[in-house]
Formats: C-alpha cells, sequence, structure tokens
C-alpha cells in the first residue's frame, strides 16, 4: 500500500469520528487540560486542508510537529476520560499513516 492510500485509508475512517469527538473533548476537558484548545484548533487546520486538497496528500507537516509538541507526544494525562484517550490514539494513527 502506498503512503497516499495508507493515509487516505486511515483519514476516511478516522477523520469523521474525530469531527465529533475532539468538540466534545474540548468542551469537557478544556478547563483543567487548556492545551486541548490548541489541540483541537491544529485538527481543524488540518481538517480544513484535507477538505480542500480532496484526494491529493495535502502538507501536514506543520500541524504534526505542532500536535506532537502539544501533546507530548500524544501522551494522555491520567485524569481524562477515555474519549480523550481515544483522540490521541486516533491522532497518533493519523501521525503515523501520514509520515508512513
Amino acid at each position: 500500500m502506498t503512503k497516499q492510500a495508507k493515509f487516505n485509508e486511515v483519514k476516511e475512517n478516522l477523520f469523521p469520528i474525530l469531527e465529533k469527538y475532539v468538540p466534545v473533548v474540548d468542551r469537557v476537558h478544556g478547563p483543567h487540560h487548556p492545551e486541548f484548545h490548541e489541540v483541537r484548533a491544529i485538527f481543524e487546520t488540518m481538517n480544513e486542508k484535507v477538505k480542500a486538497n480532496g484526494g491529493n496528500h495535502p502538507d501536514l507537516q506543520q500541524e504534526f510537529l505542532r500536535m506532537r509538541e502539544v501533546t507530548k507526544n500524544y501522551t494522555v494525562p491520567g485524569d481524562v476520560c477515555e474519549t480523550y484517550d481515544a483522540v490521541f490514539q486516533m491522532l497518533e494513527k493519523i501521525d503515523q499513516a501520514y509520515e508512513a
């Protein structure tokens, strides 16, 4: 499977879920984890770029670099719910597919 095909497959499966989960996690956990506000903003930028590029491979290098920095390489805080954890796992999976 090519890099583009792998990313597209993961993107098609996970972006719709993240579109639903990220705002909810931000609303619930943002007051205690303000860094998640930035996670949301980065994801929204990525989502806009993905939609604007259609089937092409969008340039998300800067967004993934910043996402890794903000999330400390997708390290889940100890005081959050399973949905927060799931969001980080999905973001990491997309990151890995993009870099593969």
